[in-house]
């Protein structure tokens, strides 16, 4: 499949759901599109102390990384650095079809919701968000204290999409790879795309016999 016309902005900040970026950066080239990536300072660093990645934060040298990690051919990925402003996704006159910062740490959220650019990743939100463009958060920590939820609320009100990467069990995973697919697929609907293979919700499961005569 040919890239798509209009890019998509996947952000990747300092939480701790790392292997959700990596499979959505996977499944977006598999999908043939065209995608503008940004990976934060502590986004390199969280991958180093919690998989054991050393990605690099020269741009030309982690587009070959993510290529080889990925096993992708398709698609087009342009990597950028972190703190690089002068990148095209700092400007609104650069069209894209929408951002996803996946995951969003609290810091960042808190930085966007307060109009603070100090990365390419918060500049960046804060153009989707002055153009009326998706912006998708999904934000990783556990709990919310009242901050998080003021910050979040504040995006919300400006147009962002909240997406917390939640689990469901409706389609019966099985396996780690198959919870993440679902996380990413679901995320990634909110821009219209339809990503991967994801059973979904066609109504209840059907009781087996055994299980309707243990019914009193």
């Amino acid at each position: 499949m040919a890239p798509a016309s209009l890019p998509v902005v996947l952000a990747v900040s300092g939480a701790s759901a790392q292997p959700l970026a990596e499979r959505a950066l996977q499944l977006l080239l598999e999908d043939g599109q065209s995608v503008e990536m940004v990976t934060s300072r502590g986004a390199i660093g969280v991958w180093q102390a919690e998989m054991g990645l050393r990605v690099p934060s020269e741009p030309d040298a982690q587009e070959r990384f993510w290529r080889e990690r990925t096993g992708c051919t398709t698609g087009r990925l342009h990597c950028h650095r972190w703190n690089d402003q002068a990148a095209a996704i700092a400007s609104g006159s650069y069209l894209t079809r929408g951002m996803v910062i996946l995951p969003a740490s609290m810091g960042t959220v808190g930085r966007i919701a307060s109009g603070v650019a100090l990365d390419l990743i918060e500049r960046a939100a804060d153009v989707h968000l002055k153009e009326a463009r998706p912006l998708v958060i999904a934000p990783r920590e556990l709990p919310w204290n009242l901050v998080h939820l003021r910050n979040l609320t504040r995006l919300a009100e400006a147009g962002a999409r909240i997406a917390p990467p939640v689990p469901a069990w409706y389609h019966q995973p099985t396996t780690i790879s198959e919870m993440v697919d679902f996380l990413v697929i679901r995320v990634f609907d909110t821009l219209g795309l339809q990503l991967g293979s994801l059973q979904r919700w066609q109504g209840p499961v059907a009781r087996s016999a055994a299980d309707e005569a243990s019914i009193p």
